[in-house]
């Protein structure tokens, strides 16, 4: 039942990439200009599930004796990944959300077979509930972001991309408890990575700020993907030791990036997968050739 606090490394993440081949999309990338800027967006919004998440879940129970159930909180994403991952291993899955899951997430983590459980106003009820779950004899919990499979497992978003494009030269990605943020960090071969978050939901923002994880408050349109309270100690420690930074976006730049993305390119993603376009708008993302990665589309959309 316990968790590793063993930082992850570059080389996790190559085994990862191996683990994960059979069973998660290799998402595309789309190369363009905006605003007379070159840009790369790397569309893991395409994934599996409709983000990142899937990749972590599955290095985690991959990497690790096979449990006899699966047991994780989510406040959406990292639930859709988890309940994916065990429909794609044949394992019986439980995921633990607060009351306030958008209706979409919680109805699409039952259509993947798992077992919902609303509990409590915050993502943090929710993992005490979920941990609780977890103490039955054969279960695996699988944590959102502090567990450093997981961590390799989203790095190969970045090491895909690497890959693809040696010529990118930063990465701009949506932080939430740091998970992608780390991952990334180790999957871009020392290319500079640009954490961005919402100026309301800034766990990594303030845990870099006071060189330690801390408490954060959460106030954002995107929190139900980014509203981590504290970001990781696993993920804080690999973003200490690798070339990051960390830039802030407000709630009307990254819905107006997220409109955006829709109108010129037809690409629907939900508010959190737009932050990372917005800051790369704002000019606060440096580089000749930067990736911005579209992280998740999990939303509703009303058809006219």
């Amino acid at each position: 039942m316990t968790t590793s606090t063993t930082a992850p490394s570059a080389a996790d993440v190559t085994a990862a990439a191996e683990r994960i081949r059979p069973y998660a999309r290799r998402t595309p990338l789309f190369r363009t200009e905006v605003d007379g800027r070159p840009l790369v967006l790397k569309l893991e919004h395409l994934q599996l599930t409709g983000s990142f998440k899937l990749r972590g879940a599955l290095n985690a129970l991959l990497a690790t004796e096979r449990p006899d159930r699966v047991v994780t909180a989510s406040g959406g994403n990292h639930g859709l990944g988890v309940a994916m991952a065990a429909r794609l291993l044949g394992l019986p899955a439980t995921v633990f959300v607060p009351e306030s899951v958008p209706a979409g997430k919680a109805r699409r983590i039952e259509e993947f077979g798992a077992t919902l459980v609303r509990h409590g106003a915050t993502y943090a009820d929710a993992v005490v509930a979920a941990w609780a779950a977890a103490q039955q004899p054969g279960s695996r919990y699988v944590e959102a972001y502090n567990d450093p499979l997981v961590v390799a497992g989203q790095g190969t978003v970045a090491a895909e991309v690497v890959a693809a494009l040696p010529e990118v030269d930063a990465f701009a990605v949506a932080c939430g408890g740091g998970g992608l943020g780390a991952g990334t960090a180790l999957g871009a071969g020392g290319r500079l990575t640009v954490l961005v978050e919402p100026e309301h939901c800034r766990a990594v923002h303030d845990a870099l700020a006071a060189g330690e994880p801390v408490d954060s408050a959460v106030d954002s349109v995107a929190s139900s993907a980014l509203g981590a309270t504290r970001v990781g100690r696993v993920p804080f420690d690999v973003l200490r030791a690798n070339p990051v930074r960390s830039e802030l976006v407000t709630d009307e730049e990254l819905l107006a990036a997220r409109d955006r993305l829709w109108e010129e390119f037809r690409l629907a993603v939900e508010p959190a997968g737009a932050v990372p376009f917005a800051a790369w708008l704002a000019g606060r993302v440096p580089g000749e050739l930067a990736c911005v990665v579209l992280c998740g589309a999990n939303t509703d959309w009303t058809p006219v």
